[in-house]
């Protein structure tokens, strides 16, 4: 793709699942990766795939709920030059219906799903203003746009980060910076296969390969190209979206 090659990218939640798929492309179109993510082994595995196929990427433990976490490795990486784009990959969830979750449950949901990307907007966005300009994609979730049963404090976040998405990205056309949304339908992922468990876990997710015309839970590499092409140069007059990946479970106009 357009206009990757040597920009220096952050992914969030890149130690494993569909952003350790995201850094790896990255890699591979010729961009600097910071992989950043709270397990430290599997961002280093990730930047040990990407250095093995010849790319060029750094790993940081980082709990993006805490913004000095945040800004401390925002800061070390933006040292070796100006950040050019943002992937705000990083969630969490269980499932559960809402009556049966409490407080404790939902301040995790949201200090991860939402607090976390707005840390990484805080800690970035000025830099690329300054710069002149920058690419941010959050991968949000169709949950947010249709809602999802047992799932309805992440819902609330993943609309919150599309509301947000384009707020934002209306706030900052005319300074250059761009920000979309990538929204996946359900996800074999080891995120995925922890909320999922037991034979309750078991029925979702039969229920959801029979109801995705697809007949099938997506992959994390179904993401990579649509994450590469929303932060390449291909699509430099496209801004505020927001572009489900689902295997048309949800299908939008």
């Amino acid at each position: 793709m357009r206009g990757l090659n040597g920009k220096r990218v952050i992914v969030t939640g890149g130690g494993s699942g569909i952003g350790r798929a995201v850094c790896q492309r990255f890699g591979e179109e010729g961009s600097d990766v910071a992989v950043f993510d709270l397990n430290e082994e599997g961002a280093q595995e990730t930047t040990r795939l990407i250095k093995k196929s010849g790319g060029k990427a750094e790993a940081f433990k980082v709990d993006i709920t805490d913004r000095a976490q945040v800004d401390k490795s925002v800061v070390e990486f933006e040292a070796g030059g100006p950040i050019d784009i943002l992937v705000n990959n990083a969630g969490w969830d269980v499932i559960k219906p809402f009556i049966d979750t409490d407080a404790d449950l939902w301040k995790k949901i949201i200090d991860i799903n939402l607090y976390g990307p707005l840390n990484m907007h805080h800690a970035v966005l000025p830099s690329m203003v300054k710069n002149g300009g920058g690419r941010v994609v959050n991968i949000a979730s169709d949950a947010g746009r249709v809602g999802s049963s047992g799932e309805a404090v992440y819902s609330a976040c993943k609309g919150g980060i599309i509301s947000f998405t384009k707020t934002v990205a209306r706030e900052l056309a005319r300074k250059g910076v761009q920000l979309n949304a990538v929204a996946p339908g359900p996800t074999d992922t080891p995120l995925f296969a922890q909320v999922a468990q037991g034979e309750a876990g078991e029925k979702i997710a039969e229920g959801l390969k029979r109801a995705i015309p697809m007949k099938r839970l997506a992959q994390p590499s179904d993401y990579p190209g649509i994450i590469c092409f929303l932060a390449s140069d291909d699509a430099g007059f496209i801004t505020g979206q927001v572009i489900s990946v689902s295997g048309g479970l949800s299908m939008h106009g």
